[in-house]
């Protein structure tokens, strides 16, 4: 089970050092709070997971703000971003880098993962059309984006 959640984590973060303190971060969490009686495990973790990567996207943004507001003369470096950068994992996975962040959650989930739809829509606590909705706009997206990339190399990129 570590496996799929460090490389859920992998897909939301697109870095391997990121995605390894995402892991720590969701067992620390697991162990500090428990997982309810009445939860499934695997899905509980995979929902515990996705809602600290969004906690650390707030307050990257928040952050972000923070330093616009002091009127930096240099602008605030998404240190994931400048990593995924430097990783050449190939048009696909630039491609879902793009993505949405809702569809890449759905779209690391479903097709990464191998969830069924209604595990997916559990863990993210949306109802399972959304999810079929979201899968099928990222898988569309996705196309397009290579589609492109086809037609002019230069295209996609990070």
């Amino acid at each position: 089970m570590v496996k799929d959640i460090r490389r859920f984590a992998y897909s939301l973060t697109g870095s391997v050092p990121d995605a390894d303190d995402l892991l720590q971060m969701t067992v620390t969490r697991l162990l500090e709070k428990g997982v309810p009686d009445d939860a499934d495990v695997r899905k509980w973790s995979f929902r515990v997971c996705k809602n600290i990567w969004i906690d650390g996207l707030r307050a990257k943004r928040t952050q972000r703000n923070w330093i616009a507001q002091s009127d930096q003369s240099e602008p605030f470096e998404d240190g994931a971003r400048a990593a995924a950068a430097r990783i050449e994992l190939g048009q696909v996975h630039r491609a879902m880098d793009r993505l949405p962040e809702d569809q890449r959650i759905v779209l690391s989930l479903v097709a990464v993962e191998g969830l069924s739809y209604r595990e997916a829509a559990d863990i993210l606590e949306i109802p399972i059309g959304t999810v079929m909705s979201r899968l099928a706009r990222a898988r569309a997206n996705i196309v397009d984006q290579l589609q492109s990339a086809e037609a002019d190399p230069n295209k996609v990129r990070l």
